[in-house]
């Protein structure tokens, strides 16, 4: 068998379907798999090609396929998890990414949540006004992970309490995972963060001799990649 030959494994459950696919080149070097608290982590995502979704989502109160080969060449893509729907840190989450919405859009950024709740239950709880705990009209969709593959094929499911961690991708225009952060469920995450860390990979995709030093944010200076480089950035400190 020829060594660059791509081996894809794909299942279909439910209408969701999610792919992984691998070199056959590597077969001999399988990802580590650890395993933290109740969640499998595989410790390679980042940098790697982003696994494959597919399955039914709410968007505009309406039901629709959607999946990442939609975005591919296209937009980045900010898919985060969240633990369950008519809950009390999720809202917060998923209404303050839909009020900026905006400022990713500009970015060529599409948002994506999902859970594993039904896509009734999102149509639901979109339904539910904010002010009485639900989330009103979003400006992007909410994915329906039912049969629990997307949570599994990202490892972000807590097996014990049967739903997702807070589990954050941001995915470029190749399909490449260019950052993953997961929280446990107790704690939210920052819109700011994200925004800021998606302005960052935009840069260093677009400026490929540069890097973003700690805390960059747009019109701050970058780092040359090489001693010179650096060296006259510290001298500026």
């Amino acid at each position: 068998m020829n060594a660059s030959a791509t081996l894809s494994a794909s299942r279909v459950i439910g209408g969701t379907s999610f792919t992984r696919k691998s070199s056959s080149s590597s077969l001999q070097k399988t990802t580590p798999r650890r395993r933290r608290g109740n969640v499998s982590v595989n410790a390679r995502l980042v940098g790697n090609p982003a696994p494959h979704f597919e399955g039914e989502a709410v968007i505009d109160q309406e039901f629709e396929t959607i999946s990442l080969d939609q975005y591919k060449g296209k937009k980045y893509v900010v898919l985060f998890f969240y633990p369950l729907d008519f809950t009390f840190v999720c809202p917060t989450e998923i209404t303050a990414f839909s009020d900026r919405y905006e400022e990713f859009s500009k970015l060529d950024c599409e948002i994506i949540g999902c859970s594993v709740d039904s896509k009734f239950s999102h149509l639901a709880w979109i339904q539910t006004e904010r002010n009485e705990g639900g989330l009103g009209d979003i400006e992007y969709p909410l994915l329906s992970d039912l049969k629990r593959q997307a949570v599994h094929a990202y490892d972000v499911y807590d097996e014990n309490n049967g739903e997702a961690l807070r589990g954050l991708f941001i995915i470029d225009k190749e399909g490449i995972i260019q950052h993953a952060t997961i929280n446990n469920a107790p704690f939210g995450r920052s819109v700011d963060e994200t925004l800021r860390t998606l302005q960052a990979i935009q840069y260093v995709q677009t400026h490929t001799d540069e890097v973003c030093p700690a805390g960059w944010k747009p019109g701050d200076e970058a780092m040359k990649e090489d001693v010179k480089g650096s060296k006259e950035y510290f001298s500026k400190l």
